[in-house]
This record gives C-alpha cells, sequence and structure tokens, in this order.
C-alpha cells in the first residue's frame, strides 16, 4: 500500500462523532492489521473527544499513512489555542485518561497552533 493522506471533515457540535470517526478509520486502513486499526481507532476517538470536551469541538481529522517509513500520524484540528493537558485521573474517574492513553499508544503526541487560529493535536503511531 503507498502512502495515503486522508481527512474527513467533522461539524463541531454537542456530541463527538466518534462511530463516524471509527468506521472511517476502519475503512480507510489496511485490511489484515487489526492491532493497527483498534490503535488508530482508539487514538483518534480519544483525541476528537477531548477537542469536543475542552477545545470547543473537532473541525478535522486526518491520517497520513506511511507504510514506508513505518508510520502513521493522527491529526485532529480544533478551533482552540490552548495545548492539550495531560490528567491524572484517580483510579475510580470515569474520565480523564484520554491522554495517557494516546501516550501508552503513539511513539510521540503532541500540538501545534493553525494558521488563523485553533490548533492541530497530533499522535504518531509506529506501524
Amino acid at each position: 500500500m503507498s502512502d495515503h493522506h486522508l481527512q474527513l471533515d467533522l461539524a463541531p457540535g454537542q456530541v463527538p462523532p466518534l462511530v463516524s470517526v471509527r468506521r472511517w478509520a476502519a475503512h480507510t486502513l489496511p485490511v489484515g492489521r487489526p492491532r493497527l486499526v483498534a490503535d488508530v481507532q482508539l487514538v483518534a476517538t480519544e483525541l476528537v473527544t477531548n477537542a469536543f470536551d475542552h477545545a470547543g469541538g473537532a473541525v478535522g481529522i486526518r491520517l497520513a499513512y506511511e507504510p514506508a517509513r513505518g508510520r502513521l500520524i493522527v491529526e485532529v484540528d480544533d478551533p482552540s489555542d490552548e495545548p492539550p493537558k495531560r490528567r491524572s485521573a484517580g483510579v475510580s474517574a470515569f474520565r480523564g485518561r484520554g491522554l495517557v492513553l494516546v501516550e501508552g499508544i503513539a511513539t510521540a503526541w503532541g500540538c501545534r497552533a493553525r494558521p488563523g487560529g485553533g490548533k492541530t493535536v497530533w499522535a504518531l503511531l509506529d506501524v
């Protein structure tokens, strides 16, 4: 499979479109790589959820799949200029573990400002 750059545009709303994000990832990634698909689905939904919970909603998500380089990058755009904050959730907490999960799966993650405002939160996965 050659390098692919795939994008799903999202409309900020009250409920994150997590099912759509999971389906999109499953249909765009290579068949026969169930672990990769599961990891990307988890990272993508956590980043989209964080955008909706803390940044006014996600406005786009991109996958840059580069099998020749052995990596995949998940990027989520949102309208907030505030960088994401990794939180320490207690054992009984129902929320607050999103970036901890991303950190456990991704090789690296971070954010960068978008021209015109907002930011892109990204995660790099080795494949």
